[in-house]
């Protein structure tokens, strides 16, 4: 089997190696707190997209931080009686994407609801306001503030949020949500599942953001994980502040948000990815004790994976 990073049999017992902050669940605890406090004024309006079947419409809420933030919703036209729902993640700089790639699921009877984040390809908005550095991303925006101010920290709550918001509508059964995504999108459906752990299904592929100490000393801070390296080479050159950045971002680590999920998870992995090493994905995966299983492709990298999506779809099938 080639390798890019550890034997299987050590990715199956590995749990990272990014310091998790002493004081994490507080941090998580006081952020949900923030959330459930506010006032969402949820907004919902028809988008010029329609097919017969489906309503589709441009969902907009207030997250924590004041910022307005956008989700494409679908709802089925005829059900009988509460249904299931979805919420949906997007790659890192992308956006919530086509209505059309949404219709299958909402022709099984499931709400969609696609979220885009905060200051990223789609309509959301990113209010800032934090010191230091907002160069090539999002993981180290706020880094040199307050954890509270870190980006990534409102975009986890805004995924909790979106979440909320679906399972309080009328025509939702709230005990029969999932969430989905890819990469970025897989570390955010992990994200969600934790912080709103009423998520009763989790379908993540290659997840982002976990383990970012792995990536730095896999020397594979490139692409997606870039913003590492040029954190270090501007902001702290001689490495003097390294424990204190790592664990910093332990804040924004899904690895130690894991242990917070209750519903069951299937996940995607790739053996060959350089762009989020499958250690990083191992280390996540590995606290989960929730029931969970791996779909695992010896030759495939960051990339599409046969039948994947196919699988998730089945995955879901049994919230109907």
């Amino acid at each position: 089997m080639p390798l890019v990073d550890m034997s299987l049999e050590k990715l199956k017992e590995y749990k990272g190696v990014n310091p998790k902050p002493d004081n994490f669940d507080e941090f998580w605890d006081a952020g949900i707190k923030e959330m459930r406090e506010l006032d969402p004024q949820v907004e919902i309006i028809p988008a010029d997209f329609q097919v017969p079947f489906a309503k589709c419409s441009h969902l907009y809420f207030t997250g924590v931080g004041g910022a307005r933030v956008h989700a494409k919703l679908l709802q089925p036209v005829e059900t009988k009686g509460k249904h299931p729902a979805v919420v949906q993640f997007h790659g890192y700089s992308g956006d919530s994407g086509d209505w059309s790639a949404k219709l299958g699921l909402v022709a099984m009877g499931f709400t969609v609801a696609a979220l885009d984040c905060r200051g990223q390809g789609g309509l959301s908005e990113d209010v800032g306001g934090v010191a230091g550095t907002t160069l090539r991303g999002h993981i180290i925006r706020g880094l040199d503030g307050v954890p509270e101010k870190m980006l990534f920290r409102q975009i986890f709550l805004d995924t909790a949020q979106l979440t909320n918001i679906i399972m309080n509508m009328d025509d939702v059964d709230e005990d029969k949500v999932a969430a989905i995504g890819g990469s970025q999108g897989g570390g955010l459906t992990l994200a969600c599942a934790a912080l709103e752990p009423r998520i009763a299904m989790a379908a993540p592929t290659f997840p982002f953001l976990s383990d970012y100490k792995r990536v730095w000393d896999m020397d594979l801070a490139d692409a997606a994980y870039a913003e590492l390296k040029d954190y270090f080479r501007k902001h702290d050159p001689l490495h003097e502040r390294e424990t204190e950045i790592f664990t910093k971002l332990g804040y924004i680590d899904i690895q130690h948000l894991a242990p917070r999920i209750k519903g069951k998870v299937m996940m995607a992995v790739g053996l060959m990815d350089t762009i989020c090493p499958p250690s990083t994905q191992f280390a996540t995966y590995n606290k989960i004790t929730s029931e969970k299983l791996v779909r695992i492709y010896p030759d495939f990298g960051h990339e599409g994976l046969p039948s994947n999506e196919d699988e998730v779809v089945q995955f879901l099938k049994e919230l109907l």
